[in-house]
């Protein structure tokens, strides 16, 4: 698998999506947040919690440009917003796990 930093600023996705991701940056909370979205057992590391997070994203972006009438475009920025928190947390040396 490739550098998922490296992943995550690759992303082409429309402005407003990410505008709006970067905007709710400031509101997110990691135990709160990712547990709902990972729904594992445990909250994993930042670079397990990318991972997923890659995959769940990709799904969606699927869905939006489909125009699958289950396309959730907030929980599309919800995803962002901890995909841009975790891959700022997996840059920190100390707590890739």
């Amino acid at each position: 698998m490739a550098d998922p930093i490296s992943l995550v600023q690759t992303l082409r996705r429309p402005r407003l999506l990410l505008q709006a991701a970067r905007h709710g940056l400031s509101g997110y909370n990691r135990d709160r947040t990712l547990k709902r979205l990972v729904r594992g057992p445990a909250l994993p590391g930042p670079k397990g919690a990318v991972s997923t997070l890659l995959t769940v994203e990709a799904t969606l972006e699927d869905a939006r440009k489909m125009g699958d009438a289950s396309y959730n475009v907030s929980r599309h920025v919800e995803v962002l917003i901890a995909l841009l928190a975790e891959t700022t947390l997996l840059a920190k040396p100390k707590l890739r796990t």
